[in-house]
């Protein structure tokens, strides 16, 4: 009879386990072939995968369970911002008294001074008062470097033209930034107004007049 394991080939003897006709080189020492050496040593495999004793209840913790995570919540929105308010609101919430003060203070510049004096003012009425009299005080500058450039020989046929023109426009500019800060507009000079803004309080220009 032939090898159950390879054809052509005559059996030795049967099988131990399954009685299969085998040959000399498919028979172990135990008398056991390929099949079952191959079976046996699958079912030792499942045996040491066996986990001995019983399982727990899946709701109580054991040594290997993992720390639940951090939980995580979404940030606050950030508040909303409040609208600026216009400078020119805040000038016109300045008392009319008041306001009436500041913008003669452009013409007249004593009374910017006046407006000065007063330590309930607010942060608008300062700034138009430093801008009087910084306006002014910059006109008058500018007169004398002006006059005293017409004095020198080289340059006074370019100078003398422009000094007739210095009082005329100085109090139509001076009228016409008195007319807007009347009106309620926080008006800005030309360099006048950054100078003043270095030297006030960072705050926005904002707010109106602090009353006692």
């Amino acid at each position: 009879m032939d090898c159950f394991f390879h054809n052509a080939v005559p059996s030795v003897a049967p099988c131990r386990g399954c009685k299969k006709p085998v040959c000399a080189s498919c028979r172990n020492e135990n008398g056991d072939c390929p099949g079952c050496v191959l079976a046996a040593r699958i079912d030792a495999a499942r045996q040491t995968n066996v986990i001995n004793g019983g399982v727990g209840p899946s709701s109580g913790t054991y040594a290997g369970a993992s720390a639940p995570g951090p939980t995580y919540s979404a940030p606050e929105p950030p508040p909303p911002t409040p609208p600026r308010v216009p400078r020119t609101t805040a000038l016109a919430e300045v008392r009319p008294e008041t306001r009436a003060l500041v913008a003669l203070g452009y013409p007249f510049v004593p009374l910017a001074v006046i407006a000065l004096l007063d330590s309930k003012a607010s942060l608008a009425v300062k700034r138009q008062a430093w801008q009087a009299v910084g306006f002014n005080v910059g006109m008058c500058g500018f007169s004398a470097v002006l006059g005293f450039t017409a004095l020198l020989p080289i340059l006074q046929f370019s100078a003398w033209p422009l000094l007739p023109f210095i009082v005329p426009l100085w109090m139509v500019a001076s009228v016409v930034y008195g007319y807007k800060v009347w009106q309620g507009e926080d008006v800005d000079v030309p360099l006048v107004s950054d100078w003043v803004d270095a030297r006030l309080s960072p705050t926005p220009h904002g707010g109106g007049e602090r009353t006692a």
